[in-house]
């Protein structure tokens, strides 16, 4: 914290606060505008609390080196010369004139993370290279993909509005996790933003150029920071749009009829995606992903996280695909029910450990609430979209993480998505009027 972020960070405020006051009549109706201030103001202070945290507890971390060593160097580049901040921005090689910019950046040669820099350098130019500014504006970001994915959820099932707003705006890690200078805030942001072009474009059929620009801008970002979430997210879209398309038709001969041709149309194209994505970076092809496990599980929780004193082990890995699928139900476990109360030993993983419990609570309520009528949900297009998802994600982050307090930032993609399911699960008359209206169905 700076005098720069006592300056810059109260104008901002007052900026966003108006904005906020013109736009929200335009993105909420009567019921939906309650929720709209307090979303924005809980996404802007677990930015600052985010930054406060790494500042004063940590003395350091990622969102640390994102910006006072990644971006504000950047930011100087331009006040000095223009062209080399500039250069700067784009990742040239040419280091002739930015060396003695760039090689004070750590993530300089981290295409990942300097993504996030890049990012952070743009918002750097409004704020002054204020901590507290940029990061409030990676949270407006933040909220925009969470206001866009309530509005697609609740856009569908209208009833259920209170409980999709807890889902997918006032979640206490994600607020806390997906709001400051992270890479977690672009994905989740990008995430919330496709899910909605995605049902406006393939779901509701609607042709619309804002959403496709949506869709494929929310595609690049998350390709270049977090390229194992679109291989788990793209086949939960093809069953998303593919379920939508079979539910819609009334004719039981016709579904017979197309159903197996085009769920096998489905899981190739579901391959072929994960195949072309992973080509994107050698680690996450096909070929190469229990090895990719195997090397980001040790990395994270005996070397690079062995000092944080949250490591958990699921056993040895050796680098196959059965040593990965055997721990299957172990990962997903792990990923949304631990730390358990007993594990804790720390401040930050009690607050983890308390929202693992307050998740199994609830996966235990609605499946003893459901009873038998849990047949007519798992039919459900849009729960098997959100169920499929955060579960291949629960997986996968639960195979690699080896570190609860890296688990605690990984999986906040998959919570607002498995939470909505588990409000589907517990809510299957709502979903029936759904499913039963008469605008859905096709003769």
């Amino acid at each position: 914290m700076e005098l720069r972020d006592f300056i810059v960070t109260p104008l901002l405020l007052v900026i966003i606060a108006l904005v906020a006051f013109y736009i929200r009549p335009y993105l909420a109706d009567q019921i939906t505008r309650k929720y709209f201030f307090p979303a924005l103001a809980f996404k802007i202070v677990g930015a600052i609390a985010l930054g406060l945290l790494y500042q004063y507890y940590y003395d350091g971390g990622d969102t640390y080196n994102f910006h006072t060593r990644g971006s504000r160097h950047i930011w100087e580049a331009f006040m000095n010369s223009p062209l080399a901040g500039l250069k700067l921005l784009l990742g040239s090689k040419d280091q002739v004139d930015i060396y003695q910019y760039s090689s004070r950046i750590p993530f300089y040669y981290d295409s990942t993370s300097f993504f996030v820099i890049r990012v952070a350098a743009i918002f750097d130019l409004i704020t002054f290279s204020s901590y507290s500014g940029t990061s409030i504006l990676f949270s407006l970001v933040s909220f925009a993909g969470a206001w866009a994915l309530f509005y697609t959820f609740y856009q569908r099932y209208p009833t259920l509005h209170f409980s999709i707003s807890l889902c997918t705006l006032f979640v206490p890690s994600v607020i806390f996790w997906g709001s400051g200078i992270l890479k977690d805030t672009l994905v989740m942001a990008c995430l919330g933003l496709a899910t909605y072009a995605i049902d406006k474009l393939f779901i509701q059929g609607k042709r619309d150029w804002r959403a496709v620009v949506l869709l494929i801008l929310s595609f690049y970002v998350v390709i270049h920071v977090k390229l194992f979430v679109l291989q788990a997210f793209i086949p939960a879209v093809l069953c998303w749009i593919f379920f939508n398309r079979i539910s819609a038709i009334r004719s039981l001969f016709l579904k017979i009829l197309i159903y197996p041709a085009s769920l096998s149309l489905i899981v190739l194209l579901g391959y072929l995606s994960i195949r072309e994505i992973g080509e994107r970076d050698a680690r996450y092809s096909i070929k190469n992903m229990a090895r990719t496990a195997k090397i980001t599980a040790y990395d994270i929780g005996f070397y690079s996280g062995r000092n944080a004193g949250s490591g958990y082990s699921l056993g040895e890995l050796d680098g196959t695909f059965s040593s990965m699928l055997i721990k299957t139900p172990a990962a997903i476990n792990v990923t949304l029910f631990r730390p358990y109360l007993w594990e804790v030993k720390n401040p930050l993983m009690l607050f983890s450990a308390l929202e693992a419990a307050v998740m199994f609570f609830l996966f235990s309520y609605v499946l003893i609430k459901s009873g038998h009528r849990i047949i007519s949900v798992l039919s459900n297009p849009d729960f098997i979209f959100a169920f499929m998802f955060s579960i291949t994600i629960a997986f996968a982050v639960g195979i690699t993480s080896y570190n609860f307090g890296t688990l605690a930032r990984y999986k906040i993609p998959l919570i607002p998505y498995f939470t909505f399911a588990l409000v589907l699960l517990g809510n299957p008359k709502a979903i029936k009027n759904f499913v039963d209206s008469p605008q859905l169905k096709i003769d």
